[in-house]
Order: structure tokens, then C-alpha cells, then sequence
């Protein structure tokens, strides 16, 4: 592994920032929210920081995006490099995820019939321990950096808190969205303006899976 590139204080703090909020709402911060947390007077000196830690490769900076943040650390816990994914090594501490494809109508997600593979991983990669990886299909978490074909790290739970990233069912369908509880009724936000909030009522069949704890995006396994 290569050491991390002399950081100067600050390009510390908005780096740790990053990584914070990744931890805490599954998504990198704005430009606008790192100004106002580190106060900065405008949200362009935050930019001029991500472009020097661009620079320094530590990040990567995807355009056309407000939260195009990228951790290329492997203390990235929404995308780790793909040489982590292997057979079981003796003596090294690794968890056995299986890897959920199509999810069948009604029937539980981690049923045996849905398990396409196993995929053995270094424990020490998540904050918090996933129970299975789930292969995302189609691009409605784009801004999020969870794209087509990642495989996304989750933990099995029903606690979730507004804007964390969770894994729900709505009837028959299984589908990743940033969760937020509006009064009477749950709303499950894209993070692709192409696609539109999905407003869950009372009565309607819906149950959280999961929460969303990292993501692993290997181009050997799309």
C-alpha cells in the first residue's frame, strides 16, 4: 500500500470532514457544507482545498455533481480498492459477505436462493459491520457515487435516522434511497435529479432491509 501523500493541516480537517460525513450520511458533503463547517467565506475556497487534494491523489473529483467526492484512501468507506476481494487467507481476519443479486417478491433478502456468491473481505475496511453486499441496479444514487453495478455493504437493521442511506422494500421491489420520516409518511429520496422522491403512506407494504454501511466497486466483477 502506498503511503498517504504530506497533508497540510487544513487539507486534514476538510479530509477527516469528508470522511465524517461519508460515515454518517452515506454521501460526501457540498462545497457549501464544508464552507460553513470549516468557515470559509465563500464555498470556492473549499474548492481550491478539493483541488489540491485532488492533486495529491487522495481524492477524486467527479464533475457535474454537488457531492462529486470521491475518498481514495482505503479508510474510504464507500469504496474500497478491488484487490480487497479474495479467497479466505489463513490467519487474517476477514468477514464472508454473500452477495445478493435478484430479490424475489416476497420473500426474505437473504434467503438462500437470492445468494449469487460468497465474497471474503478484511474486516477492519467498515466502521460498522455489514451482514451481506447487494449488487446496485440502475443509476438513481448517481450523486451519491453509488452507481450501476457496485456491489453496496449492508447492515441488516431496522434503526435508521432521516438522511442515512438505507436498503427498503416497497411491496415486491428492493430498492437503495436516503431515507427521511416527513410526518405521517417516509420518504425515500434519489440522489439523481432524473429521478423522483418516492412517497411511502402508512398503509402502504413497506419495511427497511438495511442500512448502507460501504461500497466496494471492483470493474473485474461488473
Amino acid at each position: 500500500m502506498l503511503e498517504q501523500p504530506k497533508l497540510t493541516a487544513r487539507q486534514q480537517q476538510i479530509l477527516d470532514l469528508i470522511h465524517n460525513t461519508m460515515q454518517r450520511t452515506g454521501a460526501p458533503p457540498t462545497r457549501a457544507e464544508i464552507a460553513q463547517e470549516l468557515g470559509f467565506k465563500s464555498a470556492n475556497a473549499a474548492e481550491e482545498h478539493l483541488q489540491a487534494l485532488a492533486r495529491k491523489g487522495v481524492i477524486e473529483l467527479v464533475s457535474g455533481t454537488s457531492r462529486g467526492i470521491r475518498l481514495r484512501s482505503v479508510a474510504n468507506p464507500l469504496r474500497q480498492p478491488s484487490h480487497q476481494i479474495s479467497l479466505p487467507i489463513p490467519g487474517l481476519a476477514q468477514l464472508a459477505l454473500p452477495l445478493i443479486g435478484r430479490v424475489a417478491a416476497g420473500s426474505p433478502i437473504l434467503a438462500q436462493e437470492h445468494v449469487d456468491q460468497t465474497y471474503y473481505v478484511e474486516n477492519s475496511l467498515f466502521q460498522q459491520q455489514p451482514d451481506y453486499l447487494l449488487r446496485v441496479r440502475g443509476m438513481s444514487m448517481r450523486d451519491a457515487g453509488i452507481m450501476d453495478g457496485d456491489l453496496l455493504a449492508v447492515r441488516s437493521t431496522k434503526d435508521v435516522k432521516n438522511g442515512q442511506i438505507v436498503v427498503a422494500r416497497l411491496g415486491d421491489e428492493v430498492t437503495v434511497k436516503r431515507f427521511r420520516r416527513n410526518k405521517n409518511v417516509i420518504e425515500l429520496h434519489p440522489e439523481n435529479p432524473d429521478y423522483t422522491t418516492i412517497v411511502v403512506q402508512p398503509e402502504d407494504p413497506f419495511e427497511i432491509e438495511g442500512l448502507a454501511v460501504g461500497l466496494i466497486r471492483n470493474t473485474m466483477l461488473m
